[in-house]
């Protein structure tokens, strides 16, 4: 499945548009790391447990894209985008979507 963030693939031509491929999730953060995030917030640095937590959510919203393109019969999704949001205290959602396509 090719991924990409430009409205065609490279060197491919789009022979058919599926539709809309979407995938999301929505994680909270737990107790245990918002005290020790708390502590390197007020001290400086990165994040590094919010850091993991968001870059698992991006990779299960992708996963989740790519299971419905797949579905659809897509040779790729074009025009992908990712975005995040809070839902609730302390959840966030990640959406990744883009254009399901049939490739040449």
């Amino acid at each position: 499945m090719e991924l990409v963030t430009t409205e065609t693939v490279p060197g491919r031509e789009v022979q058919e548009s599926l539709g809309i491929a979407r995938g999301n999730t929505v994680k909270a953060r737990n107790v245990g790391r918002d005290i020790t995030q708390s502590i390197r917030n007020i001290t400086g640095g990165e994040l590094k447990a919010y850091s993991e937590l968001l870059t698992d959510a991006r990779d299960e919203a992708m996963s989740r894209m790519v299971a419905d393109a797949e579905s659809m019969g897509a040779d790729a999704v074009v025009n992908v985008r990712l975005e995040s949001s809070e839902i609730a205290n302390g959840g966030s959602e990640v959406i990744a979507y883009g254009t399901a396509v049939r490739l040449d």
